[in-house]
């Protein structure tokens, strides 16, 4: 328990300060009702350090030569990280039954798949993704690679893990959690069948020198995480997911978020059961030229 004497003061031009830092770094953006938020979760950081106040550890993350470090740790203090198994149901069916039938006559020819979730938090979105993949029974003896990636190294420990709790079946049916999982002291471990092609890893979705190591993907899924930057970082991420996506490669969003005002390099896509982005493939950019 967090006792209020143990809470120190955040002056608002401190405040403002550290946040900006923390934009600057993730794009994670925290208006002026953060204040508070900031000033409880970060106190026993300042306090860990042996440091006077907030204006001293502004200075050790602004100038510390362990700064990354410690940007790391407030990412994990920070992020919220609320997901579930088979999120946003449509979304997925759209996935499963459309994008996943048309990158099978795509990529017959290389027998490849590569999908990046960024922003994957505890882990449930790719192995969600591995599942449905499985059940198509179309890409056996394929090459599948499944990224997920995050900046909280906390929940990526989760995700490595792959245990989870009932709260996180909160959607999904029987048939899945009987076919994928073991029950293990009330909680459901992964079976090694879906880890298999999943790399987890951590990465910070502003850094463009990073994003590229991951080379090309045919979808990225990245739901729910936009929504927490401000519009900058907004337009560079999304220009980072653009350098990643091969040509007509699909772009998958939450259904809070669009590209409205942040950009116009994509084409919104209607399926039957959603709407997402996808790349233009090279002839239809030269006819935008």
């Amino acid at each position: 328990m967090f006792d209020k004497e143990d809470i120190i003061p955040l002056s608002e031009d401190v405040f403002r300060l550290i946040r900006d830092i923390i934009r600057d770094y993730c794009g994670l953006y925290f208006d002026d009702s953060s204040k508070y938020l900031i000033e409880k979760r970060l106190s026993r950081r300042v306090r860990g350090h042996h440091l006077d106040d907030f204006r001293d550890y502004y200075r050790f993350i602004r100038y510390d030569k362990n700064s990354a470090n410690e940007l790391s740790e407030i990412m994990d203090i920070l992020t919220v990280n609320e997901t579930y198994f088979f999120r946003e149901q449509n979304q997925l069916k759209a996935f499963s039954d459309e994008i996943l039938e048309e990158l099978r006559e795509t990529n017959h020819g290389t027998g490849t798949l590569r999908i990046w979730s960024a922003g994957c938090s505890t882990g449930e979105e790719p192995y969600t993704l591995a599942m449905l993949i499985n059940e198509k029974g179309t890409f056996r003896g394929w090459d599948i690679e499944i990224y997920g990636s995050d900046i909280n190294q906390r929940v990526l420990q989760t995700a490595r893990r792959g245990v989870y709790r009932k709260n996180s079946f909160r959607t999904t049916e029987p048939y899945y959690l009987n076919k994928y999982f073991v029950e293990e002291d009330g909680n459901f471990r992964i079976n090694d069948a879906v880890k298999k092609n999943i790399t987890f890893s951590y990465l910070n979705l502003l850094d463009p020198f990073k994003t590229k190591f991951m080379g090309k993907m045919d979808v990225i899924f990245c739901r729910n995480v936009l929504i927490y930057f401000d519009a900058a970082s907004r337009r560079k991420v999304i220009e980072n997911f653009y350098d990643r996506l091969t040509d007509g490669g699909y772009l998958l969003l939450g259904h809070a978020e669009s590209l409205i005002n942040i950009s116009t390099a994509f084409n919104l896509k209607h399926f039957k059961n959603d709407m997402v982005y996808q790349k233009p493939l090279k002839k239809e950019m030269n006819l935008k030229v």
